[in-house]
């Protein structure tokens, strides 16, 4: 009953869009006989494609798709098409191993952890990729549900990638929740004004069209650096990127204020990345000279030096970019003096050791 009470609240009851055409089995795809249908065995993204084809390809653009799936997987479960077309856009991203972290947790860890999120990009047997019902539910297929930060922070959150804590931290966050029932999110994404949405969220910045803005499921399109990269990089499209959030961005600042934003969000990734630098050339000293395996995660150093980058190096940028001004110093440059300091004594200490 839930499922069709959802149906019946969804846009594609208002349009008689019914359950058979969502559900009608496409090529690839395994069947079964349910009460006189036949219907598909797993509504993939494939079926959503048929009537949203051009928003698919946007998101096999994106890193929400097969990008995603192979940071844990790695390549294994991809075709080799399906491997180069990804790499056009994210070089490297899926002609990987699998994530070697994961595969010391155990498959348990995996399935119930790793993949519950990363499964955004899991190819599927039809030969497509991913799941929209990941951020827009299965029956409601709610534009809503999907502008809601916490949809975003199903995975966007913790200490690695603390999208969700940034965003509750930052005013953007502290204004929304405020004033969340005054806000239009059911407005079409094409048509959004400052008028539905004075306030962003997530999907404000990165997907939505508010003021004229092309509306996009490619989740990259409007960002200019790696920021999930241990030592960030400016994208390919980093111009493009840029320009498009500052568009973006002054839909409700002036240009001035998002100008000075920009600058001192890409200073403090200029400076993040110096100080995991040094702490890098640290590590890689202690393994150029055979004081650390080459089996990875095997030693206590190798997870302080893994911290240091991946969870606090990530937040300081994060937070710089997101306006969490906390996560770009306590837990982010306090965090990385720190570690660097203790990465310095254990360093230290096994070379003693090696006299």
């Amino acid at each position: 009953p839930a499922i069709v009470a959802a149906y019946e609240t969804s846009a594609h009851s208002e349009e008689a869009t019914n359950c058979l055409d969502c559900h009608q089995p496409q090529e690839g795809q395994n069947s079964v006989e349910h009460r006189g249908f036949t219907i598909t065995e797993s509504v993939t993204a494939k079926n959503c494609a048929t009537c949203h084809a051009g928003v698919y390809e946007q998101f096999l653009r994106s890193r929400h798709a097969a990008p995603a799936y192979a940071a844990v997987r790695g390549s294994t479960p991809f075709t080799e098409d399906q491997i180069a077309f990804s790499e056009t856009y994210h070089e490297g991203a899926v002609d990987r191993p699998a994530n070697a972290l994961a595969m010391l947790e155990g498959e348990s860890a995996i399935v119930s952890g790793c993949v519950t999120c990363h499964s955004i990009g899991k190819p599927n047997t039809d030969g497509s990729i991913g799941t929209c019902t990941s951020c827009h539910g299965r029956h409601e297929a709610s534009i809503v549900l999907a502008r809601q930060p916490e949809t975003c922070g199903q995975c966007h959150m913790g200490p690695d990638h603390s999208q969700l804590e940034i965003y509750s931290e930052s005013k953007h966050g502290v204004m929304f929740n405020a004033h969340r029932d005054q806000m239009n999110l059911d407005a079409d994404p094409k048509s959004l004004t400052v008028h539905d949405m004075r306030i962003p969220t997530c999907a404000t910045c990165h997907m939505s069209g508010q003021e004229g803005l092309a509306v996009t499921h490619d989740v990259t399109e409007r960002l200019s650096y790696w920021l999930f990269a241990a030592v960030s990089e400016r994208r390919p499209t980093y111009q493009s990127g840029r320009d498009a959030m500052k568009e973006a961005c002054n839909n409700c600042h002036t240009g001035p204020h998002t100008d000075r934003f920009f600058d001192e969000a890409e200073a403090v990734v200029a400076s993040t990345n110096e100080k995991v630098i040094q702490a890098k050339e640290i590590i890689d000293g202690l393994y150029a000279d055979g004081l650390l395996t080459e089996e990875p995660f095997d030693e206590p150093v190798e997870f302080l030096w893994f911290d240091l980058w991946h969870y606090y190096g990530r937040t300081a940028k994060h937070g710089a970019f997101m306006g969490g001004a906390d996560f770009v110093q306590w837990h982010g440059n306090y965090e990385l003096l720190a570690k660097r300091i203790e990465l310095e004594e254990i360093a230290a200490e096994l070379r003693s050791h090696d006299r």
